[in-house]
């Protein structure tokens, strides 16, 4: 056995290089990303070259024996990160050998780097004569000898090298040193056996980002923006520079039965380095205790400041009955998957038991509120209110009354409390919302939208700007784009528009807002191609169908515009369809009485679109008439500036 002395520092591998004592995995000299059991598993291969080593082995030095844990997924899983890591296969393996039902052989050829020692070095001293004369140029050999240019090129060329280390290393320093300000919790892997308990890893995902999300001095990126990388292979800088934030939080979760397993680790993005690591075991009745846990490391170890308000929040954690739990999670799991009214509907079943097993249960009432909003929300905007706003109301109500502390609660309320022209209410509850979360670019978007109701155009426009900036993947284009179409900045906006449809070519949002701005810019003969896909891809939306009519009366095809709205007519018959699709035609075809006939109706009704009377380009026409001035006070809009 060798002398411990002369152990090795690095192996080496083909292109790879694994640094046990630093626990790195390199790839011509770039760090890899592989930590934890999949580096340990790993190490322990390369450190016995050509032996098998068995599984029991593994699970003895990896997995103690009183840790829970599903330890043949947990190896395969690693051994799968090893393998996609060095792009090895299991089939013809280059690296690591599989013997089946018994272990694994490393089989590449290994090569020991050892540690350097000083060697001494004699240096030779040149006697200088005192008083002799300096050298002038002169005096300088005209030619050097070709050895001497060598030593000469070398010793430029060493201290350029000596130079750039030092700067990478000073560079490096100052990234590991530098504040973390924002990060992002990477969506959690499910390892357990039972690839149905995804909803566990989303839901321990999402709450991790609530938790964290509440620190006022750390931007945290929000839920839907992270969900895009749930399975990716980018790296950790790169993902970063993606969401543009400091560190990445990612981990695993493994379950059996009610016992849970969290893993998490944090990674700065601009050095891939992982500065902490650990992992909590509970029962799943103690899940809020063990997300509040997890949640306070991390605040800890990127040393942002916490108040003591958000101190107590954190550690305010709950023991939850375990079906209640799940009961939650898998309601906000159909929920947030949701791709229709269906979806929907199934997830409120699981909100209503979970309240009926627990009713202080807060969350659940938060998800049924959601559910309820979903589906009273219409892609127009418009919603038949009395139907949808009592069960949404009430289950807000209960769940700021179990905690009042709810951004996301808040947001809704205001939502509503804006939607039913109660203008000073919604502002209350916007600002409350900012208060408890000024980076929270949900409410900084829907605060610019009561802004913009209010006349106050480029405070709107700067706000939802700045909500992009603080979660740009979840503030699209589309967003930004009513707020240009309302500063009336049309050219800006069908960049916005056109930058989503690049991407999303069937986006119906994208598509009815490119046919906003080319009729507002003189232009519907190039709006009506675009709207009729939206319309097409609706299902006939009325909404979109409104702007249609606009842009067939105004591209000269007034007998396509009759036709649509005949249409419109017939639905409104059998069905519901909001004032607001009308409002547009009449005012498209440039029959005021009409129109103001429709602003009666939508009044009753209370149509979304009646919130824009100060600002959208449609009602220019209607201004200076008396019945859209008293319509405007009606409204509440009169004294908001």
């Amino acid at each position: 056995m060798p002398d411990a002395t002369h152990a090795s520092v690095v192996r080496r591998f083909g292109a790879f290089e694994i640094n046990l004592p630093l626990g790195e995995l390199r790839k011509n000299g770039m760090r890899l990303r592989l930590s934890g059991q999949p580096f340990q598993i790993l190490a322990i291969l390369t450190q016995r070259p050509g032996e098998l080593v068995t599984r029991e082995e593994l699970h003895s030095k990896l997995w103690p024996a009183d840790t829970f844990v599903d330890f043949d997924h947990g190896l395969n899983n690693a051994v799968a990160r090893i393998r996609e890591i060095l792009d090895d296969s299991s089939e013809t393996p280059r690296y690591i050998e599989t013997i089946p039902r018994r272990g694994y052989r490393f089989i590449a050829p290994l090569s020991d780097i050892r540690p350097s020692t000083p060697s001494a070095t004699t240096t030779e001293s040149r006697s200088v004569q005192i008083g002799s004369p300096p050298v002038t140029p002169s005096a300088l050999p005209r030619r050097l000898h070709p050895i001497r240019v060598k030593v000469l090129l070398g010793g430029v060329l060493l201290v350029t090298i000596l130079a750039i280390g030092l700067g990478s290393s000073l560079y490096r320093k100052r990234a590991e040193s530098a504040p973390i300000k924002s990060l992002a919790v990477l969506p959690l892997t499910n390892l357990s056996a039972d690839s149905g308990q995804d909803y566990l890893a989303d839901g321990i995902t999402e709450e991790l980002i609530g938790q964290l999300a509440a620190i006022h001095d750390l931007r945290v990126i929000s839920r839907t923006s992270v969900m895009r990388f749930k399975g990716s292979k980018e790296a950790v800088p790169d993902i970063a520079k993606t969401l543009g934030v400091d560190a990445i939080v990612e981990g695993s979760v493994i379950r059996d039965g009610n016992r849970i397993r969290v893993h998490a680790q944090l990674i700065r993005a601009t050095t891939d380095e992982h500065f902490w690591s650990e992992t909590y075991d509970r029962e799943l009745q103690d899940i809020l205790t063990l997300e509040s846990d997890v949640a306070q490391s991390i605040a800890k170890k990127v040393e942002v400041t916490v108040t003591r308000e958000e101190r107590e929040r954190l550690a305010e954690a709950r023991s939850v009955l375990p079906e209640v739990y799940e009961s939650y999670l898998k309601g906000r799991f159909a929920l947030d998957n949701s791709n229709g009214r269906a979806d929907t509907e199934r997830s409120i079943p699981y909100f209503e038991t979970a309240i009926h097993t627990d009713p202080t249960f807060a969350p659940a009432y938060l998800g049924l509120a959601s559910a309820y909003q979903n589906l009273s929300t219409i892609f127009t905007g418009e919603r038949p209110h009395q139907d949808a706003h009592p069960k949404e109301l009430a289950a807000i109500h209960e769940a700021l009354e179990l905690n009042p502390q709810s951004v996301d609660a808040h947001v809704m309320l205001a939502e509503i409390e804006q939607e039913q022209w109660h203008w000073a209410e919604s502002e209350a509850e916007y600002r409350r919302a900012l208060e408890l979360n000024p980076n929270s670019a949900a409410a900084q978007l829907a605060f610019a939208g009561w802004l913009l109701c209010q006349g106050r155009t480029e405070e709107a426009l700067s706000r939802a700007q700045h909500a992009r900036d603080l979660d740009p993947l979840a503030i699209s284009g589309q967003d930004i784009a009513g707020f240009l179409f309302f500063s009336r900045r049309y050219d800006e906006e069908i960049r916005e528009v056109r930058s989503v449809l690049a991407l999303t070519p069937d986006d119906t949002a994208a598509l009815w807002y490119l046919g906003y701005a080319l009729i507002a810019k003189g232009q519907p003969e190039q709006a009506i191609a675009p709207l009729e896909k939206a319309v097409s891809i609706s299902n006939g939306s009325p909404g979109v169908t409104g702007v249609l009519i606009r842009a067939y009366a105004h591209a000269g095809r007034r007998r396509d515009a009759l036709r649509l709205l005949a249409e419109l007519q017939r639905r409104r018959q059998v069905g519901y369809v909001p004032a607001g699709a009308f409002i547009n035609a009449y005012l498209g075809l440039g029959d005021n009485e009409q129109a103001f006939v429709w602003l009666e109706k939508g009044y009753q009704e209370q149509s979304n679109i009646l919130m824009f009377l100060k600002v959208h380009p449609h009602f220019d026409p209607l201004r200076n008439d008396p019945r859209f001035v008293g319509l405007v006070d009606r409204v509440g809009l009169d004294h908001t500036d």
